[in-house]
């Protein structure tokens, strides 16, 4: 499918262009002519074609997420007592979040790196999803570390707090709330017609979130918007995990820096970390593409945040949090025993 405006826009010539890129590197808000010219520059350059060097990572990431997250997901739904624990569900949750994030940018990365255009309703439709399991790990990011909190400050309360069947209809309204969010702002910009037709025909979350800042005002306000939603649930995060180290310091869990306590802490705090930096990482790109650096520069700043640190800990969460819990790995050592004892198992006598 193709627009009028991205078709007039490649017939555009050479010139053009080098006067818009001009035009860019003065000026914080650009039309729609512009940043289509840039775009077209930018993916017929050599640095554009590069941008199959990008795709790499999320395939590599989706493999090894798609080898491990059904494997953890299987042993917690086949095994009744652990599916009945609140941290086994809000794990699951979390790991069928990702698992859907790095399905869906994945095919969205290797659409864009073969140049084949998605129509806007299939690209609004793919945005829309990849927001509902960005979102949905991140509100299960959240839950998980509130029920840590309530199981460690409220040991004798735990239970009647978070039974299973509260459990259920928390992660009920977490998909509500993770499809309810992004959804009001692609309502908005879709009323408005602030969707950039040449930027959803690319269908790249990296382009897109280089030119949010240069679309309309409601483009940008719910640019902001999310961001601020996004830094805030990870503040929380962070402060839970603060009173949690501040109100056991003097338990004694904390005085070897190899026990458990101590390793999962800085577990934990490596996922959050990797969460923090490539939202800081976009910012400053965006700041610096404004009037700073050129486009092209730009857009390879957000390839890389998108493709490398943004998926990395979808794949890192199985690795460092689903493995760490003894009943799983106890149940996945098993099941890895099964399966070798049946390859070893001797051949019947002959009768």
């Amino acid at each position: 499918m193709d627009f009028p405006g991205c078709a007039s826009v490649r017939r555009a010539n050479g010139t053009a262009i080098g006067l818009r890129e001009t035009e860019f590197n003065g000026s914080s808000i650009l039309d729609d002519t512009t940043l289509f010219l840039l775009l077209e520059e930018w993916s017929h350059t050599p640095s554009g074609t590069n941008m199959k060097m990008f795709l790499i990572s999320p395939v590599i990431c989706l493999v090894a997420g798609v080898l491990i997250i059904p494997t953890i997901l299987f042993v917690i739904f086949s095994r009744f007592k652990i599916r009945q624990e609140t941290r086994y569900m809000l794990l699951g949750n979390a790991l069928l979040s990702d698992l859907i994030y790095l399905l869906f940018y994945t095919l969205s990365a290797a659409l864009n790196a073969a140049y084949l255009y998605l129509p806007k309703e299939a690209c609004v439709l793919l945005l829309f999803l990849l927001a509902v399991a960005y979102c949905g790990g991140l509100f299960t990011a959240l839950a998980i570390v509130l029920d840590t909190y309530i199981a460690v400050l409220f040991p004798l309360r735990y239970i009647a707090i978070l039974p299973p069947s509260r459990t259920k209809k928390i992660i009920l309204l977490l998909w509500m709330c993770s499809g309810a969010f992004p959804g009001i702002f692609f309502l908005v910009l879709w009323t408005t017609h602030s969707f950039v037709p040449c930027a959803l025909e690319t269908c790249s979350v990296p382009v897109i979130l280089i030119l949010a800042l240069n679309g309309t005002g409601i483009v940008k306000l719910c640019f902001w918007l999310s961001t601020t939603f996004i830094i805030l649930c990870l503040s929380v995060i962070f402060c839970c995990y603060a009173v949690l180290y501040f109100k056991t310091k003097h338990s004694g869990i904390w005085e070897s820096i190899c026990s458990r306590a101590s390793v999962t802490f800085l577990m934990h705090n490596t996922v959050l970390f990797f969460y923090f930096f490539p939202l800081l990482a976009l910012f400053v790109d965006s700041f610096l593409c404004i009037n700073v650096i050129r486009l092209q520069t730009g857009i390879l700043v957000s390839l890389t945040v998108c493709n490398v640190l943004i998926i990395l800990p979808k794949v890192l969460f199985p690795f460092l949090y689903g493995l760490r819990y003894r009943e799983i790995s106890a149940s996945l050592k098993s099941i890895v025993r099964r399966k070798q004892l049946r390859l070893v198992s001797p051949a019947p006598p002959p009768s």
